[in-house]
C-alpha cells in the first residue's frame, strides 16, 4: 500500500501527532515530560515555528504548530524526535525505535476548525479519563492557559477563544468533530469546510487523501 503523501506547505497550521512503539510508554515521569517540552521550546527557536496547543500523554504527543516554512516543520520534528530518543535511550539503557514510526500530520482551516482542533488536543486526558477535569492535567497546553500563567512555549492563538475557554474544553465533544479529526490523522487529510479541503488538496497534492479507500469502481464496459 503507497505511504500516504507528506504534503509540507508554507505558512499553514498543522496538527501532529505520534505515538511510541507499540503503543508502549514514551514519558514515564516528570524529568521525561519537561525534557520534551524543553526540546519543544528550542526548537522554537531553532526552527522559527510557532506553538499553538500542546498535550503530552504517556504514549503519544499531540502539537498544534504553524510555520512560515515547510521545511522548518519538516526539520523541527526531526530535531525534536531525534534528540528525545537518544535522551530516553540513554537514560534508560536501551537502544532501538522509540516512536511508531514517522509522525503524522495534517493541515486545519483557521476558523471554527482550529478552534475545535485546540479543544481536542486539551481535553485529551479527560476524554481517556485520566483526569475529571482538563486542567488537572499538567503536560498540556490548557493548565497554563485556563490559569493564565506565563508560558513561553505556547503562542497566542490567531483566532480568538472563548471566554470561557475551562468550561468550553470541558464540554461533551461533539461525536462528529472528532470523527473528522481522527480521519484527518488516519488520512494525513486537510481538516476544514469542504471547499477549503479540496483547494488545499489540490495545490499540494493531498488529492488520495481525500479518495475513499479501496479500489476504485470499475465501470461496467471497462
Amino acid at each position: 500500500m503507497p505511504r500516504i503523501a507528506r504534503g509540507l506547505a508554507d505558512k499553514q497550521t498543522y496538527h501532529i501527532i505520534n505515538r511510541g512503539n507499540r503503543r508502549e510508554a514514551v514519558f514515564h515521569d516528570k524529568y521525561d515530560y519537561e525534557k520534551f517540552l524543553k526540546l519543544l521550546l528550542e526548537s522554537k527557536e531553532k526552527y522559527d515555528i510557532k506553538l499553538y496547543a500542546y498535550c503530552l500523554m504517556p504514549n503519544h504527543f499531540h502539537l498544534v504548530i504553524y510555520t512560515n516554512f515547510a521545511e522548518s516543520l519538516s526539520q523541527a520534528m526531526h530535531w525534536i524526535s531525534s534528540s528525545y530518543v537518544r535522551y530516553y535511550n540513554k537514560r534508560y539503557n536501551l537502544s532501538g525505535h522509540l516512536w511508531q514510526g514517522r509522525y503524522k500530520s495534517f493541515i486545519v482551516q483557521e476558523d471554527t476548525y482550529l478552534l475545535v482542533l485546540l479543544k481536542y488536543v486539551e481535553a485529551n486526558p479527560l476524554r481517556a479519563k485520566i483526569v475529571n477535569d482538563s486542567i488537572e492535567y499538567t503536560y498540556s497546553s490548557a493548565y497554563k492557559r485556563v490559569n493564565k500563567l506565563e508560558d513561553k512555549l505556547v503562542d497566542d492563538s490567531p483566532i480568538d477563544l472563548p471566554s470561557n475557554w475551562h468550561e468550553f474544553i470541558n464540554e461533551i465533544e461533539n461525536k462528529t468533530d472528532i470523527d473528522s479529526i481522527r480521519n484527518s490523522i488516519t488520512r494525513q487529510s486537510p481538516l476544514g469546510d469542504e471547499n477549503w479541503r479540496y483547494m488545499i488538496a489540490k495545490t499540494h497534492g493531498l488529492e488520495s487523501t481525500l479518495n475513499p479507500r479501496g479500489r476504485p469502481w470499475k465501470k461496467e464496459n471497462e
